[in-house]
């Protein structure tokens, strides 16, 4: 095979006060194409995932060209970086006769990651939990929509990261690990209107707010709107609420409280927020049928 088109949803993790072991994939979608020989190029990230594959793989290296496309916006804490590199080691696996399962490839990517929530529900799809050495993943239903609010401002992981103390208090935790607990069960047992109220913590989303300054208003709004809670997503700048009913009621209230002139809102690039209402994607990343893979090639062209 000389050409191979792999698609790869966005994913939320963290969803409060599951840090870096939650993540649920959304039907938003990038697409990496790749065509074997030329001239090999692309950016560091591209780079960088090719060459911990072909040591992975432990097969020679060889050259490719590399077009990615699609809906998830970088750096706005919906996993863009986890696309690019599931769609390129799936590209790359492919083109080279599937040396690595399913599973090393997450595996991989979670290393170049960092941590493995976004790269578990990207890979996988549905709701993902995730711990050291271990991975469970529920289907989620597509009665319960994800309504973003995704700002014009970008926020980057280790930007985000600074921010986060080394200790927390006792009650804290205990706060947080409960909450953590409960939206696992909610998801699990599809019992999702008992997701109201868990999505407090006290582990990342105090700390980084003060880079979404609209944040509490909001979440505010969502919830006076009808949402169940809301979150924000990964390190921001999105913020995800969730909702059983009325998403674009919901929608309207978290970008009226995100506009020029509400509370918060008032620093020099903090608007032209946009909305998108979405479901989970069950799936995860996926090679597209050879049919379709030289007109996405092609399609992807500049």
């Amino acid at each position: 095979m000389q050409e191979v088109t792999v698609r790869i949803p966005a994913s939320t993790s963290n969803l409060g006060p599951g840090f870096d072991c939650l993540g649920v994939a959304l039907r938003i979608y990038s697409q990496v194409a790749l065509r074997r020989g030329g001239r090999r190029s692309g950016s560091p990230i591209v780079r960088e995932a090719a060459e911990s594959f072909f040591a992975r793989a432990q097969i020679r290296s060889f050259a490719f060209s590399c077009k990615t496309h699609g809906e998830v916006p970088v750096s706005r804490g919906l996993g863009s970086s986890a696309t690019i590199r599931l769609g390129l080691l799936h590209g790359l696996n492919t083109l080279a006769g599937q040396p690595l399962r399913r599973g090393e490839i997450f595996a991989l990517c979670a290393e170049l990651e960092g941590h493995p929530d976004n790269a578990a529900a990207a890979e996988f799809g549905g709701f993902n939990v995730i711990r050291t050495g271990s991975r469970q993943r529920f289907a989620v239903s597509a009665a319960l929509k994800f309504v973003l609010l995704v700002p014009s401002f970008e926020v980057s992981t280790a930007t985000a990261r600074a921010l986060l103390p080394d200790q927390i208090s006792r009650d804290g935790a205990v706060e947080s690990c409960g909450n953590a607990a409960a939206i696992a069960a909610a998801f699990v047992s599809g019992k999702y209107r008992y997701l109201r109220g868990v999505f407090r913590d006290h582990l990342h989303q105090p700390f980084r707010k003060k880079l979404v300054p609209f944040f509490d208003d909001v979440i505010a709004a969502a919830e006076h709107a009808g949402a169940l809670g809301g979150f924000l997503s990964g390190s921001g700048s999105t913020i995800v609420a969730v909702t059983l009913r009325g998403p674009q009621k919901v929608a309207a209230a978290m970008l009226s409280a995100a506009s020029p002139g509400s509370p918060g809102v008032n620093a020099v690039g903090y608007n032209n927020a946009r909305i998108v209402i979405t479901t989970a994607d069950n799936r995860g990343a996926h090679v597209l049928p050879i049919r379709n893979q030289e007109s996405e090639i092609r399609n992807s062209a500049p």
